[in-house]
């Protein structure tokens, strides 16, 4: 029997267990992460992550003193980034004492991710957003759109879909893509409304998890494709099931911002 303390929080309700481990000495596995995962024999969470410093991550090469977010899907699978988990991930650090500045970079295995922390929200730097110029044809339920692929250190593929078809989606079962060939390690598919202008509403399936209540790399894809189809420079306004969202376009990048709170702690016994 063992046991690991770890802690509980969400962004918009995209929910992960974070678990400290400073020196890298336990590498978390796909077998201890879908169990801490798990919502009816675990904790239950979309993803986890470790708080590990960059100089103990093997092929790290950058600054080795900042925080490292090792971030894995429920599934057990290794993510690039997740936009929901570094502002949960920021709130975690401040939390715990672990950085002494509201202003401070995380490492990810997209990059160094720069955090700006407010009163009530956190900002996050996620970096550029490369809306592609070709498109995927996705099926959800029996029923399909033309998707644009969109690259935020993850595979995105963003589809604008009808009002009414939104709500109706079924996201139980996952999504298919033509070609298949085009996201060979699988990718995360948003369906978005343009509810008004600069204001978007939206669904996802991220790979390794289902549907969640948010996805904050998801949220930063749909702004960037509604952008290339109606220029501006104004943030973009995204509600989510699991509340609101903003994403500023900026010279250096997007920029995530939205609430992210650490709910809860214990240990896990397994």
């Amino acid at each position: 029997m063992g046991r690991t303390r770890f802690h509980k929080g969400h962004g918009t309700r995209n929910d992960f267990i974070l678990v400290s481990d400073p020196e890298g000495l336990k590498p978390l596995t796909p077998e201890f992460v879908r169990r801490i995962a798990d919502r009816r024999g675990g904790i239950g969470a979309d993803g986890v992550i470790r708080a590990v410093r960059s100089g103990a991550v093997g092929d790290w090469d950058g600054d080795p003193n900042i925080w490292f977010m090792d971030y894995h899907n429920a599934d057990g699978s290794v993510a690039e980034m997740c936009g929901n988990g570094l502002r949960v991930f920021a709130r975690y650090l401040l939390q715990q004492q672990l950085v002494d500045t509201l202003e401070f970079d995380v490492a990810t295995r997209a990059g160094v991710k720069h955090v700006e922390a407010h009163n009530h929200t956190i900002s996050a730097q996620i970096g550029r957003a490369m809306v592609a110029g070709d498109s995927v044809r996705v099926d959800a339920g029996g029923r399909a759109w033309d998707a644009t692929p969109v690259d935020v250190g993850n595979p995105h593929a963003v589809a604008f879909v009808a009002s009414e078809e939104l709500p109706a989606l079924d996201l139980q079962h996952a999504p298919v893509w033509e070609p298949a060939e085009r996201f060979p390690e699988g990718v995360n598919l948003e369906f978005a409304v343009v509810e008004g202008p600069d204001r978007l509403a939206m669904r996802v399936y991220e790979r390794g998890v289902g549907e969640t209540q948010s996805c904050g790399t998801g949220v930063v894809a749909v702004a960037a494709a509604y952008r290339a189809q109606h220029p501006g420079e104004g943030p973009v306004a995204v509600r989510v099931p699991g509340g609101d969202l903003r994403v500023d376009f900026r010279p250096e990048g997007a920029v995530l911002t939205g609430p992210a709170e650490i709910v809860g702690d214990g240990q896990f016994w397994y």
